[in-house]
Parts: structure tokens; sequence; C-alpha cells
């Protein structure tokens, strides 16, 4: 089962996941993250730093995604292992839009395109929304922030994401990310429970 956590920067997706590690333990879940479960990822993550051209920047967060595909998703899913990824490809479908705007005339379309036939379709995926305002907040000053790090694009991005959790209702669960965050931990370690013991239970092909 493939389970992705999704939602801006600052919606408290780290947190999260450092939570369903321990809440999760005794399912064994692979947890992993785009980009940087790969080699390919350090490219991406130098791409944003420097600023790189937007469509070599979106072609390397899709190579990196094929990579932790092969390298990672589909061997884990082989083994009828849980995986847990920190982002995924909605992240690509919901951020490089707003960062294609202007360059490519309808973004999403070819993004999806370059994605199909090979990409590995999430069996649910939990969306963090919560006010802008509040995700930039959470930002820790300390850092050097990306340059999509700001609630203007940030907000372009939550709606990109709601637009897709609209479209596919039967995958994607919205969740509060202004609840607690013991009950937003609570809420979806209970989910991927549910969903795990609706797989196992299902006759093989």
């Amino acid at each position: 089962m493939l389970v992705t956590i999704e939602g801006i920067d600052g919606s408290g997706k780290s947190t999260l996941l450092a939570r369903l590690r321990e809440l999760l333990a005794d399912l064994d879940p692979v947890f992993t993250r785009e980009p940087g479960a790969t080699w390919v990822g350090e490219s991406v993550r130098r791409a944003v730093a420097e600023r790189m051209d937007p469509i070599t920047e979106a072609l390397l967060f899709c190579a990196d995604h094929a990579a932790h595909i092969d390298t990672l998703i589909r061997p884990a899913l082989d083994e009828g292992r849980l995986v847990i990824s920190d982002r995924y490809s909605d992240s690509r479908f919901a951020y490089q839009p707003v960062v294609l705007d202007g360059i490519l005339p309808d973004p999403l379309p070819w993004l999806r395109a370059i994605h199909d036939g090979w990409s590995v379709r999430p069996d649910r995926t939990f969306l963090l929304v919560l006010p802008v305002e509040d995700a930039v907040s959470r930002l820790d000053p300390k850092k050097q922030r990306e340059y999509f790090e700001n609630a203007g694009i940030l907000a372009r991005v939550q709606e990109n994401y709601l637009t897709l959790a609209a479209a596919d209702p039967t995958r994607f669960v919205v969740v509060d990310a202004l609840l607690e965050k013991e009950e937003v931990a609570g809420f979806i370690a209970d989910e991927i429970r549910t969903g795990v013991r609706s797989s196992r239970s299902r006759p093989r092909a």
C-alpha cells in the first residue's frame, strides 16, 4: 500500500511523519520522501537553490520521481510493504504549474503526460490544509527560504492541491492542519491502519 502526505510548506508534514513513525512502528512501514530519496534528489535541491530554468527544474523533479519509484517504491510494494512518502507526484502537479506559469501555456497536462504510463498511483493521499498565513508563520526563521516559500506562491499551490483533491475524492483525504498535532496524527494513523487491513483482506489477482 502506498500512502502519500501532501501539503504546502509549513503545513506540518515533518511533525506528522515523525509521529507516524511511532504510531505505526508495529506495521514496519517504509518511510521515504521526494525529492531526496535518491541521488537525483540532490540535483533537484541544487536546481531549486540556484533558480535554474523552470523547465530544467520540472524535469529534474520528474527524474527524481522515476528513480524513486524504480529503486524504492516498486521493490517495497512488491514485497507487500506499507510505503509512506513525504511528498510525491501531487507535489509536482501543485507546485510546478505555478513555477511554469507564463513559460508553458498549460503546464498541468504537460506534467501529467510526462508521468503517464510509469508512475505509481498512491492508494491514499492525506492533504494537510491551513491558512497560508499560518503556514508561513511556521517556517523556520533561521533557515534561508526557498523561492517558493512565500504567501503568494503558496496560496496558489494550495488552490492547486484542493483542485486535485476535488477531482479525486476517493484517494484524497483533506485534513485540517490547524487541529491539535496529536489529533491529526492519530486520525491519519487510524485511516492508514484501516487501509492496510482492507488491502490485505482483498484476494490476490
